[in-house]
């Protein structure tokens, strides 16, 4: 059975086809700048040669189509025709309370997520339109929503209930929901299969670094509690998010700035984080170089993430009960040592210590603490693409 994994963003398009019966990956591919000049689609098969395409993307109905062209090209492609496509899972950020798990989109489902795309404004519309362009081009082909949330529905209500009158929960579904559900399930999974342990049975968190980063305090299999909260705003510093802040600094900023409520937002989701302190980038290799060179706000913003990473690190441990393994992942979790250098020296009280030569290998998946270390560090390269295939198929086969 061959699956497509679709990540529909605002102006991208990022997709993976696999063969599920031999858990072979046959070629993924990102379309960029999609409604701009330039716009680029990138493709690589399963040899890893690639293959690049400059060609005008007006809207995600052309770059789905660009890609489907690609796949059946007769020369170039993996696919004889479209119909070879059994199922399509699709990246879905936010499912609200109305979604605890996969679901197969059929119209009720639909218009449910049409209801609540304003939970993630920035995320959901083009999700949608993911799930409309393929519903045109390839009529018939069952499609799989996959949600960033629904890992976090395990949270019990301690975790999730926030100390606001509880009529808006109970009226308005506001609650913490958390995000990065898929990658925070995959790590999670792979460490226990590093460390060759049973996921039942470790106490593991789970350190998404990236753009926007979260945490993730995962027993059982299952999360326990997360550092996101009602929105991807929430939780420890990000490159450009300003994470858990007093709320009564938005409106000081509003009336200091004689600004508007979503003005001040976009600051808070644009604007702050590691760029806000340091004046700099919100590319975190920028800001390491500046860093090297002695700039002191670069210094600054990264100490300041590391920080918030570790205080959030460190209370999410009693939603678990201890903690077993530590585990990182996202572009900055997977590549950045410095970082989870800093970050682990804030936690050397946990008898954290981590092996210089193993964190500093640059291609590196497993374990980079010392043996005699109490907890256990990993780096997994995160996978979320091949979650949702996995959970698509398993969805499908049931149907």
């Amino acid at each position: 059975m061959k699956i497509l994994v679709l990540n529909c963003g605002s102006s991208s398009v990022k997709y993976k086809l696999f063969e599920m019966e031999k858990n072979e990956l046959l070629g993924r591919g990102q379309a960029d700048r999609i409604g701009t000049p330039g716009s680029l689609f990138r493709h690589y098969l399963k040899e890893e040669h690639e293959f690049l395409e400059e060609k005008p993307l007006k809207n995600h109905h052309d770059a789905v189509h660009a890609l489907l062209a690609f796949l059946t090209d007769h020369k170039r492609g993996i696919l004889k025709n479209s119909k070879e496509i059994a199922g399509i899972g699709h990246r879905v950020v936010h499912g609200g309370e109305h979604f605890k798990a996969c679901v197969i989109i059929n119209p009720p489902v639909r218009k449910v997520l049409e209801e609540i795309k304003n939970l993630a404004p920035l995320h959901n519309p083009p999700n949608l339109m993911g799930i409309d362009v393929c519903d045109e081009l390839l009529p018939g082909v069952p499609q799989v929503a996959v949600f960033d949330t629904a890992f976090h529905h395990t949270m019990p209500a301690h975790a999730y209930i926030y100390a606001i009158p509880y009529r808006y929960y109970l009226e308005n579904h506001v609650r913490r929901y958390g995000f990065h559900g898929i990658s925070h399930q995959y790590a999670a999974w792979r460490a226990a299969q590093i460390l060759r342990e049973k996921i039942d049975e470790l106490k593991i968190i789970t350190c998404h670094l990236g753009a926007g980063s979260s945490l993730c305090a995962v027993a059982g299999g299952k999360s326990m509690d997360t550092s996101m909260g009602f929105t991807p705003l929430s939780g420890i510093v990000m490159a450009t998010r300003c994470g858990d802040i007093d709320p009564a600094i938005v409106s000081f900023i509003a009336d200091k700035e004689q600004c508007s409520l979503p003005d001040v937002m976009e600051i808070l989701n644009r604007e702050s984080g590691v760029l806000g302190i340091s004046g700099i980038s919100p590319d975190f290799r920028d800001v390491e170089e500046k860093a090297r060179q002695g700039n002191k706000n670069a210094r600054l913003a990264l100490s300041v993430f590391a920080y918030s990473a570790a205080r959030g690190i460190s209370s999410l441990i009693p939603a678990i009960g201890g903690i077993d393994v530590l585990v990182f992942t996202g572009g900055i979790g997977e590549h950045s040592a410095p970082m989870r250098r800093r970050i682990c020296e804030f936690l050397s009280w946990l008898g954290i210590v981590l092996d210089d030569d193993k964190n500093t290998d640059k291609e590196m998946e497993g374990i980079i603490s010392r043996s005699e270390t109490s907890v256990k560090v990993v780096v997994v390269p995160t996978d979320e693409e091949i979650m949702i295939a996995r959970e698509t198929w398993a969805l499908l086969k049931k149907n």
